[in-house]
């Protein structure tokens, strides 16, 4: 009983801490001086590096997407085939686009988030930082912050677009789809809302990257073997919260504001 009481109390203890420093995050963000080079460095950073991952990721899903739907409805009924631009399109830029896309970049860039700030907590730069009157909050978080809240979408419609591609490749090559029919499946069930619906979690799922990450490497402790810990312990959190977000986001926007 009592290793169940502390784990609870552990447990609500860090969603305080991440509250905390997401509302310091949100204060600072509006104070001047603003660091507009190292805010534009970590989105270049964050983005340009990202590219690679986020597009062999969004093809290959597309292209298995396209194969394994079209395959299990075909088996079914004779033809359906021919809508799987809808069900690639629907779920690519309603869940897998921006929840694979958060994802990966949780493992990618929150590790290295984790890892830089648990790296200077560890050397006491953080506390130098405090001495000097520096908010390590300013300097350290608020440009990661922003860099993924701004990022991230646009690397979301870039998965989006290249999973929709990835599915349509597969389409003409291997299921004798044309090209036109699979683009008119795509454009009669996908509209405007639906990509709004990934859109607005990309933001959330950006901010809970960006918070975990911070608050694991700003409380990491013992060394180089602490700064491990914390890099795996900032990608499994943020992966699960991600996935957790995913649930309650979809049931808010779809019912709340019919998106």
């Amino acid at each position: 009983m009592n290793v169940i009481s502390r784990w609870f109390t552990s447990f609500f203890e860090a969603i305080g801490e991440f509250c905390l420093l997401l509302w310091d995050t949100l204060r600072w963000t509006f104070r001047k001086p603003f660091d507009r080079k190292n805010i534009v460095n970590q989105m270049l950073a964050i983005g340009i590096d990202s590219l690679p991952i986020v597009l062999i990721t969004a093809l290959f899903t597309g292209m298995v997407m396209s194969l394994q739907t079209a395959f299990a409805i075909e088996a079914r009924i004779k033809g359906a085939s021919s809508f799987v631009g809808a069900v690639v399109g629907l779920a690519m830029v309603k869940e897998l686009g921006p929840v694979l896309c958060s994802v990966f970049l949780a493992g990618r860039v929150g590790s290295s988030i984790a890892a830089e700030i648990g790296s200077m907590r560890i050397t006491d730069q953080i506390d130098a930082m405090t001495m000097l009157s520096t908010s390590p909050i300013q300097y350290l978080v608020v440009p990661r912050f922003l860099a993924l809240v701004l990022v991230i979408p646009f690397l979301t419609l870039f998965a989006d677009l290249i999973g929709v591609f990835g599915g349509a490749l597969v389409s003409v090559a291997s299921l004798n789809v044309p090209i036109n029919r699979y683009w008119d499946a795509f454009t009669y069930a996908v509209h405007f809302k639906d990509i709004l619906h990934g859109l607005v979690k990309t933001f959330v799922f950006a901010g809970i990257i960006g918070i975990v990450s911070c608050q694991v490497g700003l409380k990491t402790t013992g060394g180089a073997e602490g700064v491990g810990h914390a890099t795996t312990q900032a990608v499994v959190i943020s992966s699960i919260t991600i996935l957790i977000a995913d649930y309650f986001l979809g049931l808010f926007l779809r019912f709340s504001l019919g998106i």
